[in-house]
């Protein structure tokens, strides 16, 4: 058995666009409450595309926030964004699309669906505190927000260790996480997740060295809330 501990959480209300660190979430089958409820999609085409910072990296510098309101797993609520330039916009004002347009330089919608739109359906995405050591270690300080994990764990295990996890239950407080698959990765960690200065040579390294691997996608197995400071546990199943 690997033990350890949640040292943070964090979610992510639009897709793409920076998020929030959070105390506590709430999982269902899912995915975690209101983590990419809301996403932008612009025409490619002639047909509707779900936006992400792989076609617009400027997207990053946007954040979204619910705040200290709550988030129920059914209907999270309006998220409220903020430009690069410190405005602030409710999901649902009406200059938001313009902004975001006008910003980001493309004509786009916006869609809401508590279902949510992560890459891989139903999960949460887990890292760990040893493997993002280990980048650092090879590349230099990194921002593990790069990774936009949902939840950061400390554990006493050896360096991408949770490769091997696949099939597995972790044990985060209450909850219950069927291990899935390590999370193949894209071009958006090579993005400097506060000034989208991009490094590439993270996207080499992670195709030599890890398969273009880091973290692990879990999926809750019932409705239940994590926190800061839980007690994490691994076991095989």
């Amino acid at each position: 058995m690997t033990a350890g501990r949640v040292v943070s959480l964090h979610r992510w209300p639009v897709k793409s666009l920076g998020g929030e660190r959070v105390e506590a979430l709430d999982l269902d089958a899912r995915g975690a409450a209101g983590d990419r409820a809301h996403a932008m999609f612009d025409t490619f085409k002639g047909a509707p595309r779900r936006l992400t910072a792989r076609q617009v990296p400027r997207m990053l510098l946007w954040s979204a926030a619910y705040g200290d309101v709550p988030v129920p797993i059914d209907d999270p609520p309006a998220p409220l964004l903020r430009a690069p330039d410190g405005r602030a916009f409710a999901w649902d004002e009406p200059g938001l699309i313009d902004a975001l347009s006008e910003d980001l330089g493309r004509p786009v919608t916006l869609r809401r669906d508590p279902t949510l739109m992560q890459d891989l359906p139903r999960s949460v995405l887990v890292t760990f505190r040893a493997s993002h050591h280990a980048v650092e270690e090879a590349l230099g300080r990194l921002d593990h927000l790069r990774w936009r994990p949902n939840v950061h764990v400390e554990a006493d295990a050896e360096p991408f260790a949770e490769d091997r996890w696949e099939g597995g239950l972790l044990q985060i407080g209450k909850a219950g996480l069927r291990m899935l698959h390590p999370c193949e990765r894209c071009v958006i960690p090579t993005r400097d997740p506060l000034t989208t200065e991009k490094r590439p040579e993270l996207l080499r390294w992670l195709h030599a060295e890890r398969r273009m691997l880091f973290g692990i996608n879990a999926r809750p197995l019932g409705p239940a809330r994590i926190a800061v400071g839980d007690e994490v546990a691994h076991y095989d199943t």
